[in-house]
């Protein structure tokens, strides 16, 4: 037998292996990587390709460097391995892809995956890059949509949704909240501190206590950087996977992002991200979930979301006198304050602003703490 005829039955038995584990026969994702303009050199990420091959993807490295076991295509620069990289998505000559940069449209932003310090659990990280929506709370309730659609195509069959609390958390959380009640299969997780909700802190950062953390992008990048590289002073990213792939309804390339910071073994574990996600049918995942919330009322939810948003006509209103405020009702955004102040007052309840431990509150007396909750769910400020 000669040592070509050796290495085709070899390279059968390996596939038949991959397809029995993965249940994908003769389906070995073929995940382009984009090697030049790291930090660390393009030696950098040839050794995460061969770290990715050696795990069963067909890595094909865009940039200068040949390696056995790696499929190599030749570029002079990063400007035209960009290029080639779009050519060969538009092509189907690969699956996915994995770059340092893209320029995703307005309506696609990317779901990291890192591996939390305190437990070294893994946790979604939605979103990452990119824009969900011009509007910042719109854009973290699909956040969160894409949050679950990545989740569920990496095997994770019921994700637990928590809400960083940042500005428009508690939007975020009621726009969700009515998106259940419609019929959208949502799971809710319970923060680790002993108030619970599944508004979440700092701790449920580092202990992972959703599947799913979801939050603005802006936020994501910094939270995805510290939790890539705390360890090493931030010049080397060295844990979990990355900034992960675009995600938007109806967009239909796999482009994962890692950064000029990223070192091998995150580079390495973006790849298999890639490939889990073509396994898991990612984009027929989307179709379905962006399905699923829109007949629970995603849209209608948006819409009604940007009337409330809209300035009303200035009115003064005057304090009434005056009084101890010993209750206190939270969940209130920062921004929104003073307006929920105000209507309170408008209905003769003196209310003061403050900040509590877990974020804004709303103070007034013990007497009128009911008939202030329910006026300020009538006005939309608390779910």
């Amino acid at each position: 037998m000669s040592k070509r005829e050796q290495t085709i039955i070899a390279k059968a038995f390996m596939e038949m292996a991959d397809g029995l584990e993965h249940g994908s026969y003769g389906a070995r994702p073929k995940i382009a990587l984009t090697g030049m303009g790291s930090e660390h050199g393009e030696e950098n990420a040839m050794a995460a390709a061969l770290m990715a091959a050696a795990k069963g993807v067909d890595v094909y490295y865009i940039g200068t460097l040949e390696a056995n076991g790696v499929t190599t295509v030749k570029v002079a620069n990063d400007e035209e391995g960009h290029k080639r990289m779009d050519e060969m998505l538009a092509s189907g000559e690969v699956d996915g892809a994995v770059t340092m940069h893209y320029p995703f449209p307005i309506g696609v932003s990317t779901v990291g995956r890192v591996v939390t310090p305190a437990k070294g659990k893994e946790m979604f990280v939605a979103n990452t890059t990119g824009t969900s929506s011009v509007d910042r709370i719109e854009g973290m309730i699909k956040n969160a949509i894409c949050g679950v659609i990545t989740a569920k195509a990496c095997g994770v069959a019921d994700p637990t949704i928590g809400i960083l609390n940042v500005d428009g958390a508690r939007q975020t959380e009621m726009a969700l909240k009515q998106l259940q009640e419609g019929g959208y299969d949502i799971h809710f997780a319970e923060s680790s501190r002993a108030d619970g909700g599944c508004v979440m802190r700092g701790n449920d950062v580092l202990q992972g206590s959703p599947d799913v953390m979801v939050m603005d992008s802006l936020t994501g990048n910094v939270m995805i950087k510290m939790l890539s590289a705390y360890t090493t002073g931030g010049s080397f990213e060295s844990t979990g996977y990355g900034y992960g792939p675009g995600i938007g309804k109806g967009y239909d390339k796999l482009i994962l992002i890692i950064s000029r910071a990223s070192g091998a073994p995150l580079i390495a574990n973006a790849l298999e991200f890639a490939a889990k996600l073509v396994r898991g049918k990612v984009f027929k995942v989307a179709a379905e979930e962006f399905d699923k919330a829109e007949k629970a009322g995603l849209n209608k939810i948006l819409e009604a979301r940007k009337e409330a948003a809209k300035p009303a006509a200035e009115e003064t209103v005057s304090a009434p006198p005056a009084e101890p405020v010993t209750a206190s009702i939270p969940g209130i955004e920062v921004m929104d304050l003073e307006d929920a102040v105000q209507v309170l007052w408008k209905a003769g309840i003196y209310a003061e602003s403050g900040m509590g431990c877990t974020g804004p509150l709303v103070m007034m007396s013990d007497a009128n703490h009911e008939k202030a909750l329910e006026l300020l769910k009538k006005a939309g400020y608390v779910g």
